[in-house]
């Protein structure tokens, strides 16, 4: 097969499984109106950025309900409830949201995760709940954990051309690098830090530099990163990577053509990568409770040598 015909397969591929399986897409979430988030300083404490990260949810729902978003406005409000603690947020557009679960100023462990495709404030639950699975099952085993959430660029459409390029991808690295830079002084020295990246999301890690504070890198639901190995990746961390038997991704042909595609495979042992079992896992499956994915990925973040599939 020639690599224009394997390279239309990955277009049509991608597109018909996404419109299987998931539907949501980038029209579900409008242009909708929000203040912009007030400047916080560096060197500002966990509880104040906190403070001013709910203030701004909540300027954010006002306004969306005020031009006439009430499902953005009754969403808003669900995320600033009991307990919520977000680094950052922006309400403009699609959103951004930085949230953290567990403590972080006393954390040694920490997992930073990076979505993929179709996440944002309107589809911000889904990714939220797979943040919270993975703190409890972190926490049940090592209490001094954390989860950071972090939805820090606009994700691409499921359904769209943006999905098959590195163009969002690159955008996002040049954010979450100074991200991870910065979130060194806002743990205990030592801590180790693993980014979690799923499906475009490990587009975005394979771009993103790092520096000694991430020690894992794990690729799951990934259409490839752009590298040909995971030497390739700009991170001295490990590399691992997982696919469940479910995860529609896997019939995707892994190609790169004129900057379409994202060429080798992950889970391909030519890659490199360390390969974690992931059981049986769906597309959106990695991070249910129960599932043998959830229990690799938490065993990574620990520092632990995860099952191999």
């Amino acid at each position: 097969m020639s690599t224009g015909s394997r390279l239309r397969r990955t277009v049509l591929a991608g597109l018909v499984a996404a419109a299987v399986v998931l539907p949501v897409s980038a029209a579900a979430s409008p242009r909708i109106p929000a203040p912009a988030p007030e400047a916080v300083s560096e060197s500002a404490s966990l509880e104040s950025r906190y403070a001013a990260s709910l203030a701004g949810i909540a300027g954010a729902a006002r306004t969306a309900e005020e031009s006439g978003h009430a499902g953005r406005a009754a969403r808003l409000r669900a995320m600033a409830g009991t307990g919520a603690r977000f680094l950052a947020f922006d309400g403009r557009g699609r959103g951004r949201a930085t949230e953290v679960f567990g403590d972080l100023g006393g954390a040694d462990r920490i997992a930073v995760l990076v979505p993929g495709s179709d996440t944002n404030l309107d589809t911000y639950q889904r990714f939220r709940e797979g943040a919270r699975s993975l703190q409890q099952r972190l926490q049940a085993e090592h209490p001094r954990s954390a989860v950071v959430a972090w939805l820090g660029y606009d994700t691409p459409g499921t359904v769209s051309t943006t999905v098959l390029t590195a163009d969002r991808a690159d955008r996002a690295a040049a954010e979450l690098g100074p991200f991870l830079s910065g979130l060194r002084q806002l743990t205990p020295d030592g801590a180790r830090i693993s980014l979690l990246c799923h499906s475009y999301g490990s587009v975005v890690c394979g771009r993103t530099r790092t520096g000694p504070e991430v020690t894992d890198v794990a690729l799951y639901g990934s259409p490839g990163t752009g590298a040909a190995t995971a030497g390739e990746l700009p991170t001295t961390a490990r590399v691992w990577a997982g696919r469940g038997s479910g995860d529609w991704i896997g019939h995707v042909p892994h190609v790169r053509l004129g900057g379409v595609g994202f060429g080798a495979d992950p889970v391909d042992p030519a890659f490199g990568a360390r390969a974690f079992a992931a059981g049986s896992a769906g597309h959106s499956d990695y991070l249910k409770p129960g599932t043998e994915s959830l229990g690799s990925l938490a065993r990574i973040v620990l520092g632990a040598e995860a099952p191999h599939a």
